[in-house]
């Protein structure tokens, strides 16, 4: 590049509009830009989404943590679900302040994209044609900071004029990255949903009580290690395999377009037993204790209408894991079941529900012999219950007995 034509480079429009503020314009924009995010949308759930991270950090590796973090995140998520609605709410009571916040989120944009074409071509915008887009981006700013919605939308629109007028050839390039940055981003979020973190919804009360039908929960998809999209691969473990008491979604290996969650019972080489619905794991009984005889939960069968069920709860010590399960009466349906011996690469699981659950035991709902579940099936590992749209909860009455169970927001999946 010449002397002549370095010298007469466009700096940048941003370092452009920086050199023309003066420290109150600074001041100002600073707490406009604030005062915009905090009064977006987003704001509340972005809030939530950060709060939500280390909250299932903390509970998965210390459990009993979830006694007082959880009320904590539960009371957030109450305040976030106000701080929503109150947003709501000031856009329908104040037009004119909803006209400008959208008046400034394209001024916003225009300028970002006059921006990106400056760092995009640098030096081959001539240092004149930077000036008056700065000068008019600076009248742009201006009106924002006035909160004049008609000058606003009248700078804007004329540095919107300037723009297609000295960068023409260079704006139509920006709208093929502007596609390219929008699937950078659907990839991201891709591989946040196929290697990270995926939800699931509850579809029976084969769970119970653990999980409610209507619990959405998120689920590990890396903890076991990375399945390969498309495939039952698992080419290698990241943190460990499964253990006895783990909450796992698969892909059933017998109905290979259903996913399941149950719980994982036997590991491989174990023998499992159940003896009056007692878990015996290479003949060692899992201690389990009668914690109610007339315990209530509610089910439905499809889109039936929700029943109560009176069954009796205990809480069972499985490996030390300690969790809820669900039996109709003191005898088991079958004095004895078993042995299952689990092979290598592959779990036994079971439900909570013990006699209400198309598991190992019953063909994974094949209704044939003894069926177990490959790793390479294993989806993820269930975290927590991040939305509960189950019976009872806010406005049942208006939907069958549906509602937002609100109490059930964040459990913990134990």
């Amino acid at each position: 590049m010449s002397t002549t034509s370095a010298t007469n480079a466009a700096p940048g429009l941003e370092a452009s509009m920086a050199a023309r503020r003066t420290p109150e314009q600074i001041k100002a924009s600073r707490a406009l830009l604030w005062r915009e995010l905090l009064t977006s949308l987003w704001a509340p759930l972005v809030v939530l989404g950060l709060a939500l991270i280390p909250y299932i950090i903390l509970i998965e590796f210390v459990p009993p943590s979830a006694d007082w973090a959880q009320p904590l995140i539960q009371g957030l998520a109450g305040l976030m679900l106000l701080y929503f609605g109150g947003l709501l709410v000031l856009r329908f009571a104040l037009p004119k302040q909803s006209r400008l916040r959208h008046l400034r989120h394209e001024a916003r944009e225009l300028i970002g994209e006059i921006e990106r074409i400056h760092k995009k071509v640098p030096g081959k915008i001539p240092a004149e044609a930077s000036t008056r887009l700065a000068e008019q981006a600076m009248q742009v700013e201006a009106a924002s900071l006035a909160g004049d919605a008609e000058r606003l939308e009248k700078e804007t629109k004329a540095l919107d004029a300037l723009a297609t007028q000295l960068l023409a050839a260079w704006r139509k390039q920006d709208l093929g990255d502007f596609v390219s940055g929008f699937a950078k981003a659907l990839a991201i979020a891709v591989i946040i949903r196929v290697f990270i973190i995926e939800p699931y919804r509850i579809p029976s009360g084969s769970m119970l009580p653990t999980l409610e039908i209507g619990d959405q929960v998120f689920i590990n998809k890396f903890i076991y290690g990375v399945r390969l999209p498309f495939t039952n691969y698992v080419p290698f473990q990241i943190v460990r395999p499964p253990e006895r008491g783990d909450v796992i979604v698969f892909n059933n290996p017998v109905q290979q377009e259903l996913d399941f969650i149950k719980r994982v019972v036997g590991i491989p080489g174990d023998k499992v037993e159940l003896i009056n619905g007692e878990v015996v794991i290479n003949g060692v009984p899992q201690p389990r204790t009668l914690v109610n005889e007339e315990h209530v939960v509610y089910n439905r069968q499809d889109n039936t209408p929700w029943y109560p069920e009176r069954l009796r709860l205990y809480h069972e010590n499985l490996d030390g894991k300690v969790h809820a399960v669900l039996q109709p009466g003191s005898v088991a349906r079958m004095e004895h079941e078993g042995p299952y011996v689990v092979p290598p690469g592959q779990v036994f699981v079971m439900g909570d529900n013990r006699e209400n659950s198309l598991d190992s035991r019953y063909g994974l709902g094949a209704g044939r012999g003894v069926e177990f579940v490959p790793y390479g099936h294993i989806k993820g590992k269930a975290m927590v219950v991040w939305m509960a749209l189950g019976y009872g909860g806010w406005f049942s009455n208006f939907f069958e007995g549906t509602g937002l169970r609100t109490d059930r927001l964040f459990e913990p999946v134990r």
